[in-house]
């Protein structure tokens, strides 16, 4: 006998969100999002408090996924630091290659968000940093002199791969990026 739940109001929003913010952007209508996660007007407003605290709670989902993501191909990438950073390089070429790839769900989000004061914003900084302290963690294993402006540099190449890969998908910028971080490890 199979007990299986479906999911509650509170889960199917945050799944319709994270879909729907991606591919149509932060500004998805809510009748939209209510619609695809098939509740009430009533739960958005119980489980998120309205459309923004769902943004930034999709935003705080996404995030925790895209860090395991990359601590995944570093960890695959085995012990070496160096092969660990360019691996992320070579994951985001497959990413970007991917026909749903919509470019980066931070920046859109970022760009989108008119409000500074956003819920959004403050999840958007904090993957960004979460990141950045990834890459200097492995920047300092290498030995490498500046490694927090070294991480600084390399979250540049991979936030320019995810806006390149979006608007100019007939290019190479993560093989392009690949070969700026070389550079950038290189640096003794």
């Amino acid at each position: 006998m199979n007990t299986r739940t479906a999911p509650g109001p509170r889960e199917r929003l945050l799944e319709a969100g994270q879909e729907l913010t991606y591919r149509h952007g932060v500004g998805v209508g809510v009748d939209t999002l209510l619609k695809s996660a098939n509740v009430a007007r009533r739960s958005l407003y119980e489980h998120f408090g309205g459309k923004d605290g769902l943004i930034a709670e999709v935003l705080r989902r996404s995030a925790a996924e895209d860090e395991a993501g990359y601590e995944q191909t570093m960890r695959e990438a085995g012990d070496d630091p160096r092969e660990r950073l360019l691996a992320v390089f070579d994951k985001l070429a497959t990413v970007i290659a991917q026909p749903d790839f919509r470019g980066c769900r931070y920046l859109a989000a970022d760009l989108a968000l008119a409000d500074p004061d956003h819920p959004g914003h403050a999840v958007t900084r904090r993957y960004r940093e979460g990141v950045s302290r990834l890459l200097a963690g492995e920047l300092v294993r290498l030995g490498h002199p500046q490694p927090a402006h070294a991480a600084d540099q390399l979250l540049l190449l991979i936030d320019g791969v995810m806006a390149a890969g979006a608007t100019r998908p007939d290019t190479s910028p993560a093989a392009s990026a690949r070969e700026l971080a070389e550079q950038i490890l290189a640096a003794r």
